[in-house]
């Protein structure tokens, strides 16, 4: 495993930092109190959309794109250093164009998709959501059932999608649809890009029990879509779903994210003493997530480094994502055991000092999104550890 970084990377994450200081300054700072807040969704969107032009007018937004299709061609440990940085400030820097549409396009969409979609996406002029999940097609995606039916120069979509992330702003969807109903189940699915304003589609919000507005469910009634929006094979779409190029995928962003929110308790119990004297034996609680966050940190560095250096990591990817989110979980529990009574405020509860509340219910899906904690144990027992299946 790499420890450190050669000196340009080393004067990148500078440059990643003073930008920060500059362009992102509220950050997360000791109190997510202090945090800015948002009147309205459509004012924390447009506020997303201006921070994500400033990173595309330095080469950041898809710096991991090769540098033909706008992107900045780097290399996996300044992706980790520019991950980590990002996310130890709670910046809104990356989005699912970048991750999953744009990779896509440059290797199986036509020369005129890739004209008309990819500079917008690298200029953060197009937000992009994922229609993948389904009510009955979740972890088992193979088993979705949204319907594509060929009319003419269009294809006519009905189904539902669901948990779809910013789906509410979206300019495009990325959808997979099954077009072949006949086929074995990982056949017969056809990748589409779906204007969201397309008469038939509706979008409805999704409020988790943190009362957070961030995903929704999608109904597709008779929307018409032209075949010239079909990307890859018909038919194929499940091996064009999951391309990512050479993204750096160590999972460092739950340990960045999760090392700020141990200082900032950190910072909590100093400033209130009067909790750890209630609770004397949250000091070793913390040293233990300290301990967590430093753990996962090498998990992290360790799939950049085989990444780096040319290898194919897979379980250990795996490890690194299973320790960070149950890790997440065990930080915002620990949350709640040092602020005792007052965790259960709510944001403006007279007593509140910090709404830990809010990110302690967040936290709960941290196991289940992007890969459960179960499909993880089961690449590392398979894949790494060489055990049998059943």
């Amino acid at each position: 495993m790499q420890f450190s970084h050669k000196a340009d990377v080393g004067a990148f994450r500078e440059e990643v930092r003073h930008f920060l200081d500059e362009q992102y300054p509220q950050g997360v700072p000791a109190s997510r109190k202090e945090r800015r807040e948002f009147e309205t969704k459509e004012e924390e969107y447009a506020y997303t959309m201006g921070f994500q032009k400033k990173l595309a007018e330095r080469g950041w937004l898809a710096m991991a794109w090769p540098k033909e299709y706008g992107g900045g061609g780097a290399d996996h440990m300044r992706q980790l250093v520019y991950n980590e940085e990002m996310a130890y400030a709670g910046a809104p820097s990356m989005n699912m164009g970048i991750a999953w549409v744009g990779p896509s396009l440059m290797l199986y969409g036509t020369e005129d998709q890739k004209q008309r979609f990819i500079p917008r996406i690298a200029n953060a002029d197009d937000w992009w959501c994922t229609l993948y999940s389904e009510p009955e097609a979740g972890s088992d995606l193979a088993a979705l059932q949204t319907r594509a039916v060929k009319d003419g120069d269009d294809y006519i979509i009905n189904g539902q999608k669901i948990w779809t992330s910013g789906g509410h702003n979206a300019d495009w969807g990325w959808l997979a649809a099954r077009t072949d109903p006949a086929a074995p189940k990982h056949k017969g699915i056809t990748m589409f890009m779906l204007d969201m304003k397309s008469p038939g589609v509706t979008v409805r919000p999704l409020i988790n029990m943190a009362d957070h507005w961030s995903f929704n469910e999608v109904f597709f009634e008779d929307v018409r879509v032209p075949a010239t929006q079909v990307v890859g094979e018909v038919n194929r779409g499940w091996y064009h779903m999951a391309v990512a190029l050479d993204f750096e995928r160590s999972g460092i962003q739950a340990f960045a994210g999760g090392r700020r929110t141990v200082e900032n308790f950190v910072k909590i119990a100093k400033e209130n003493t009067q909790l750890v004297d209630q609770r004397p034996s949250i000091r070793y609680e913390l040293a233990d997530r300290c301990v967590d966050v430093n753990v996962g940190t090498f998990l992290a560095y360790r799939v950049a480094t085989m990444q780096a250096a040319g290898r194919v990591p897979n379980h250990e990817a795996s490890a690194s994502k299973l320790f960070g989110s149950e890790m997440g979980q065990r930080i915002q529990l620990t949350g709640m055991h040092l602020l005792g009574t007052h965790g259960q405020l709510r944001k403006g509860t007279k007593y509140e000092i910090v709404d830990q509340a809010s990110a302690y219910l967040g936290g709960v899906s941290a196991t289940i999104a992007a890969g459960t904690s179960e499909i993880q144990r089961g690449i590392i027992a398979g894949r790494g550890l060489g055990l049998p299946r059943g």
